[in-house]
């Protein structure tokens, strides 16, 4: 067995990053499309902030596949754009309500997390894992952020 280096990479540690490639997309698409719909500019100021670190991890992560020759997955799934839809039509029912939109987030926050959870057992000993990790911090605590900031708006 070879031991993996950033440019030398197994398919499956490739394929794991395009997963987390699109989720990251999806994230930060889901975030921005929220940010619009919100009308708490400190819950909007939050969303465009982990918006941008997720677009950061998905350029990070298309630099390892880019390394590895396969082509970066440049776009989110068809799954994402349907729950962003679905959080734009229970933030017009509710009137931009920020607990509605925040409890949202903090489902789409969950698969994020979720996902660099398998993501990081599949793939330990990798020599993207230290990447991974730092992510799945910055992906942790934006998760964290999301509920506290549901539980500072329940009713």
């Amino acid at each position: 067995m070879s031991v993996e280096t950033k440019t030398s990479l197994n398919d499956a540690t490739v394929s794991k990053l395009q997963d987390l490639i699109r989720i990251n997309i999806d994230s930060e698409q889901g975030f921005q499309e929220a940010a619009k719909q919100i009308e708490d500019a400190n819950v909007s100021g939050v969303f465009m902030e982990l918006g941008s670190q997720r677009a950061q991890n998905a350029t990070e992560l298309q630099d390892y596949v880019q390394w590895n020759n396969e082509k970066p997955r440049d776009e989110g799934s068809y799954v994402a754009a349907f729950h962003r839809t679905w959080m734009e039509l229970r933030s017009k029912l509710s009137g931009g309500d920020a607990h509605v939109i925040l409890s949202e987030a903090e489902r789409g926050e969950d698969s994020i997390k979720k996902a660099y959870e398998e993501a990081l057992k599949e793939t330990a000993g990798s020599a993207v894992n230290d990447v991974l990790t730092r992510q799945y911090a910055n992906i942790k605590a934006g998760h964290d952020r999301i509920r506290d900031l549901r539980d500072h708006y329940a009713k």
